[in-house]
């Protein structure tokens, strides 16, 4: 990695349970060169409001760490969206509340992309598609905004990775960036 690159991390970025408990892991990705993009993960219990974690990352020196949360960022010719998505067999009210949620945060990251300008990357935690199951809401979204690639984490193990869809689907391009499943190497896109 060099200093003009800008990492995403597509969640489960610390296991603190707190805010304040992130500092050495945050520390460390500080350290690391780049800017860095935080997505919230299904582990990140440590996630707050946006402006409580700016404030944290800001009062703390984090300065290359920055979330992804109602928001985009301009990278390049890029926008950067996303949110954390939810599961794909959503059935009860409360996951049902939760993917209504999520639907309406990567609708505001896209609409905030939009005024930016650039080709739109949407970065999800949840993959929007796994084995024969489909979170539509966020997947009418991708194909409402043409969205050309979606890039996901949170599926682990040999197993559980051959049933995330990596293809295309629809003209976007799925990619699975778990870390074990890439081998902890970060994934280039350009």
């Amino acid at each position: 990695m060099r200093e003009q690159d800008t990492v995403v991390i597509a969640g489960d970025s610390s296991w603190a349970m707190r805010l304040e408990d992130t500092k050495t892991d945050f520390s460390f990705l500080q350290s690391l060169p780049g800017q860095k993009i935080l997505l919230k993960g299904n582990h990140d219990y440590w996630w707050s409001t946006a402006s409580k974690i700016n404030s944290f990352f800001q009062n703390a020196g984090l300065d290359s760490l920055h979330i992804l949360h109602n928001n985009a960022y301009r990278v390049g010719e890029h926008v950067l969206c996303g949110t954390r998505g939810w599961l794909y067999n959503a059935a009860t009210d409360e996951d049902k509340k939760i993917v209504a949620r999520e639907a309406g945060r990567l609708r505001m990251s896209l609409a905030e992309g939009e005024k930016l300008g650039g080709e739109k990357i949407v970065f999800l935690h949840y993959p929007p598609l796994y084995d024969h199951m489909a979170c539509q809401e966020l997947l009418d979204i991708l194909v409402e905004y043409q969205v050309r690639a979606c890039y996901f984490g949170h599926i682990h193990g040999k197993d559980a990775s051959e049933k995330a869809l990596t293809g295309s689907w629809k003209g976007i391009q799925m990619s699975l960036i778990s870390c074990d499943f890439v081998k902890f190497t970060p994934v280039l896109i350009r």
